[in-house]
């Protein structure tokens, strides 16, 4: 296997009302074999929806801002920048932007092939 090159301009970008969804490596990009890596944008007092993975885990680290996380049985965690969290497959979690300003998370996945799963909530 080769080094593999993406530009910013050849990232999937997703738009949403709450921030966006930036995908930097995977399958989908032909670029990995065995991971996802992204950058989530979240918008101040928005969030995103209560969800898993059901094919992988997801390793988290806030970049800039503050957010607010629901994992676990509903438990609420503030996260700062630096913060990192670590999230089995399968658990449902949301985050949400606690502060005044975009937050910025750098996400990885354990699989190339990241599934993600809507949960009720």
């Amino acid at each position: 296997m080769k080094a593999t090159l993406l530009r910013t301009t050849e990232a999937e970008r997703v738009t949403t009302d709450w921030g966006s969804l930036t995908r930097h490596a995977g399958r989908p990009q032909s670029n990995s074999t065995a991971m996802t890596v992204g950058m989530a944008v979240i918008k101040p007092g928005c969030g995103n929806p209560l969800h898993s993975h059901p094919n992988c885990s997801e390793v988290l680290v806030v970049l800039k801002g503050r957010i607010s996380h629901v994992i676990e049985d509903g438990v609420e965690i503030e996260m700062g920048e630096g913060d990192t969290i670590t999230l089995p497959a399968t658990l449902p979690h949301k985050a949400s932007n606690i502060g005044d300003e975009d937050a910025v998370l750098l996400i990885a996945f354990s699989s190339a092939d990241r599934q993600m799963k809507l949960e009720e909530g």
